[in-house]
């Protein structure tokens, strides 16, 4: 008599899991800060202040979900979209300076 093993098999970790959110990390999270840091010297965050919560948020869910490969677009969605979140009002910003500096 044969017994099977009622556990699930555990997947093995992608080996390079943490690529993707470090490079997102590393690009966006100091322009993240300085833009806090602009915001918070105004008068209040308003509107523009949920914008980089949500940043925030979704840089910390690209480091903070399972190290499968099968969460890979997962992180990958989640490591563009707080560096576009991120990096999209400065962008805007240095279009504006060119355009206005011709």
């Amino acid at each position: 008599m044969t017994t099977q093993n009622a556990a699930p098999q555990r997947r093995p970790d992608h080996p390079t899991w943490w690529r993707i959110p470090l490079v997102a990390s590393a690009l966006g999270l100091p322009v993240l800060a300085l833009e806090y840091s602009a915001i918070r010297a105004q008068a209040g965050m308003g509107q523009y202040g949920a914008a980089l919560y949500w940043a925030l948020a979704l840089f910390a869910a690209a480091w903070a979900v399972p190290h499968r490969r099968t969460f890979r677009t997962f992180r990958i969605l989640a490591g563009g979209a707080a560096l576009a979140i991120t990096l999209l009002p400065v962008t805007l910003l240095l279009v504006l300076g060119v355009m206005l500096a011709d």
